[in-house]
């Protein structure tokens, strides 16, 4: 079966800035990828993060690169031979589950024998600002299920104690991206305690988990830079307790997949996150959201402007998007 395949960038503006300890982001800058067949498009999103020494010029490299396997029909498990788990593979796999789903008549959902996607809860983030602006930022989200915090190393007990006496109710995620110290994690585990905090993730730079093995956290510790594919749980059991998994990280849904069994089978919990994105990236990542003790997909809720049809949020609850607009026929 000929495909035919194309790439491009995108960009979407944000409503207002997103702030977290590495820096501002005011633009979501996607790759955006279609593959056309038989008379059907498949679509995919892919967030290229310079965190991860990616940009959108390398990912449509790498997807050109791949382009005649691609078009010459290269399967899913194929593609993960093909190009390095990130951005741009998972802009392609998506867009491939997408393809296979609608040449099929059949959802997402239905092709991995799941039931079909309902609201799901999201956190919604507050950024990195000072305590009293991000108070002001939490009175607004009083109400809904789950909050998280954008933390670093100023004043993190200010930040975090200030957003939880202005939203006293939610479940609390605080995620300082990679920016404190072992010595910092365990000074502060009796204020995450008292302040009724459910996950701290990734607290410290990735590549420095070993200072985990053996640590009795008093709240659970969540693997997000450090966690990328199914590979890396062996590594990260017994250190962490919970993993963040990004399409992004793992090079689409099918990398995905097999990062959640690997998770369940060490006995880690899991939790579902993205970039800063579209409803493009979001709607495959309810698949894996389904399964999730922690969920984490409110990127595009920071756009001035989505895609038509994409995902809509409304007191941190996330409806599924439009029919047809990924994923189904």
């Amino acid at each position: 079966m000929f495909r035919s395949l194309a790439a491009r960038s995108d960009a979407f503006a944000l409503a207002t800035p997103f702030r977290i300890s590495r820096g501002v982001k005011t633009v979501a800058d996607v790759v955006t990828v279609s593959i056309a067949a038989e008379g059907a498009v498949g679509w995919g999103e892919g967030v290229p993060y310079p965190r991860y020494g990616e940009s959108i010029a390398g990912a449509l490299a790498e997807i050109a690169a791949a382009r005649g396997a691609i078009e010459g029909g290269a399967s899913r498990e194929e593609l993960l031979a093909l190009m390095p788990a990130g951005a741009a593979r998972n802009a392609v796999d998506c867009a491939l589950w997408d393809l296979e789903a609608k040449l099929a008549g059949r959802s997402v959902t239905e092709l991995l024998g799941m039931a079909p996607l309902g609201p799901t809860a999201t956190a919604m983030t507050v950024s990195l600002d000072t305590p009293a602006a991000m108070a002001a930022a939490a009175r607004g989200l009083a109400d809904v299920p789950l909050i998280k915090i954008k933390v670093d190393r100023s004043d993190p007990e200010a930040q975090i104690r200030r957003v939880r006496e202005a939203a006293p109710a939610p479940r609390v995620i605080v995620d300082p991206n990679e920016s404190w110290t072992i010595a910092e994690i365990e000074r502060l585990q009796p204020m995450l305690a008292e302040l009724r905090v459910d996950l701290l993730e990734q607290p410290l730079p990735a590549g420095e988990d070993d200072a985990l093995e053996g640590f009795a956290p008093l709240v659970p510790i969540a693997a997000d830079e450090s966690a990328h594919i199914a590979d890396d749980v062996a590594a990260l059991a017994g250190k962490y307790q919970v993993i963040n998994i990004k399409l992004d990280k793992t090079g689409g849904l099918t990398g995905a997949l097999a990062l959640a069994e690997a998770a369940s089978a060490a006995g880690l919990g899991v939790m579902t996150g993205s970039m800063i994105s579209t409803s493009l990236s979001i709607a495959p990542a309810l698949v894996i959201a389904a399964g999730s003790r922690f969920v984490d997909l409110d990127g595009p809720l920071w756009l001035a402007e989505d895609r038509p049809g994409g995902v809509r949020g409304e007191g941190g609850v996330l409806s599924p998007p439009s029919p047809g607009f990924w994923g189904a026929p």
